[in-house]
């Protein structure tokens, strides 16, 4: 399965564009897992393990904080169109809607002086403060700030923290047993450790994202540790249109350019790639800063789960992003192939 791909990711390997990968292929009732390379090579060489636990950064966006989000939907307590405003009265801005921070049309203007020297409350206080640009709507501009404020939301309607939330709803109900946030020390040796930070540091079971280092319980844009195992059975949720925890109408929905002006090929929560078949049809698709991504096709049950340590020993990241792009655009060229020789 996927011949190809295999071979170029066992040659990035051997490149050093990552310490060690963990990947999955979900063919139907098929999957193949594939567990190369090492788990570290700070302080000393590991070799990773298939229930080896990743940082998966920005993953956290669409597995837990756009989960919880499109079931609230679907419960009807949420209208994607209403200002962000109406369910975070502490959020200063009226214009920007949910609809804007999930698929990152809202321009909102990120920058905080000395951000990742703030304390959790003071950070909190300057997210609430973000404006828009004059691009509102029109231009779709990835930023955490909106899964920021949307795990806000999601504490102002639960009364828990997003951690609290996520392990309640998304976490238990999926049966994701080995997934878990702010990591015991009991449990870091079992982590695929990230970046060597400047004083020496090795982030292991340390949150990647300084961000969400800083909110702790409270970041919605990162701050989950998960393994091929716990991503397989939701990639399979979704594969399987929505099993018991989504409906499949709203998959459906997903499956569209959901930006307002329906041009920026964003979903919510999720990017929109497309099948290099003559059909063109849509795939869910995201990344997550430390070296991991998710590329799902509902409408033919199979999936692409990707996680390696590429930040560890040191970050890379132009490198890996076109060495990564090359892995999906042969992917997407073996499956297209595959999808022609099935019909």
């Amino acid at each position: 399965m996927y011949s190809k791909t295999k071979a170029l990711i066992k040659e990035q390997l051997n490149e050093g564009v990552f310490p060690g990968v963990a990947f999955a292929f979900i063919e139907k009732e098929k999957i193949e897992e594939i567990v190369l390379g090492k788990k570290m090579l700070i302080p000393q060489p590991e070799e990773l393990q298939k229930n080896s636990l990743f940082d998966v950064a920005s993953l956290t966006k669409v597995v837990c904080t756009t989960s919880v989000i499109l079931r609230l939907v679907e419960q009807g307590r949420l209208d994607l169109d209403e200002p962000l405003k109406k369910y975070l009265p502490a959020f200063e801005n009226q214009q920007i809607t949910l609809r804007h921070l999930l698929t990152h049309t809202s321009d909102i203007q990120t920058w905080i002086e000395n951000r990742n020297q703030l304390r959790k409350e003071e950070l909190k206080k300057a997210y609430l403060k973000l404006q828009p640009g004059k691009n509102l709507g029109k231009v779709v501009q990835y930023t955490d700030a909106g899964t920021i404020l949307l795990g806000f939301m999601l504490e102002e309607i639960y009364r828990k923290t997003t951690v609290e939330i996520f392990y309640t709803e998304v976490l238990a109900p999926l049966g994701m047993k080995n997934s878990l946030f702010l990591p015991a020390e009991k449990v870091k040796s079992k982590i695929v450790p990230t970046e060597v930070l400047t004083d020496g540091t090795v982030l292991q079971g340390i949150t990647h994202d300084p961000k969400a280092r800083i909110l702790k319980e409270e970041a919605g844009n990162a701050g989950l540790f998960t393994n091929l195992a716990d991503l397989e059975i939701f990639a399979q949720m979704y594969l399987a249109n929505g099993k018991d925890y989504l409906k499949k109408e709203t998959i459906a929905l997903l499956l569209t350019d959901q930006t307002p002006q329906h041009d920026g090929k964003r979903s919510l929560g999720w990017d929109l790639k497309y099948t290099q078949d003559a059909q063109k049809r849509p795939l869910l698709f995201h990344t997550g800063y430390t070296g991991t991504f998710l590329l799902l096709d509902p409408n033919e049950n199979s999936g692409f789960i990707f996680l390696s340590n590429r930040v560890h020993p040191h970050d890379n990241r132009s490198l890996y992003l076109a060495k990564r792009d090359e892995i999906l655009a042969l992917y997407l060229k073996e499956k297209a192939h595959k999808f022609r020789k099935v019909v």
